[in-house]
């Protein structure tokens, strides 16, 4: 019964963490919350194991928050890198095409000549 009663209060406080986020949330973010909801989850079960839920929830919560907000900050640091390499890709593209158009400038006159 108790366990029931954690298990409420822990969902209705990540409801009320996520709702009244005004930004999106980063993937670090999301990483932690998993983590935590995870954490929280696996350390009641093995604490009912044993007969104290509450204590399992209470420190596998903060064992998945870490966990997660490492993975995602893996992740986070991924999707940065990948931006940064499509933006200069972008750039590469866009001097491979200057430089093509100056060639055909100077091929065309050396023909004139």
């Amino acid at each position: 019964m108790a366990y029931r009663a954690f298990a409420g209060v822990v969902m209705l406080g990540l409801v009320v963490m996520v709702a009244s986020c005004s930004a999106p949330i980063t993937t670090r973010e999301q990483g932690g919350l998993i983590g935590a909801g995870l954490g929280a989850g696996t350390g009641a079960i093995i604490g009912s194991t044993v007969g104290h839920a509450a204590a399992g929830a209470l420190i596998g919560g903060p064992v998945g928050l870490i966990a997660g907000a490492l993975i995602g900050d893996h992740l986070m640091g991924q999707e940065m890198r990948r931006q940064d390499q499509a933006v200069q890709s972008e750039q590469n593209q866009r001097e491979i095409e200057r430089l093509r158009r100056e060639n055909e400038r100077f091929r065309q006159e050396r023909l004139e000549r």
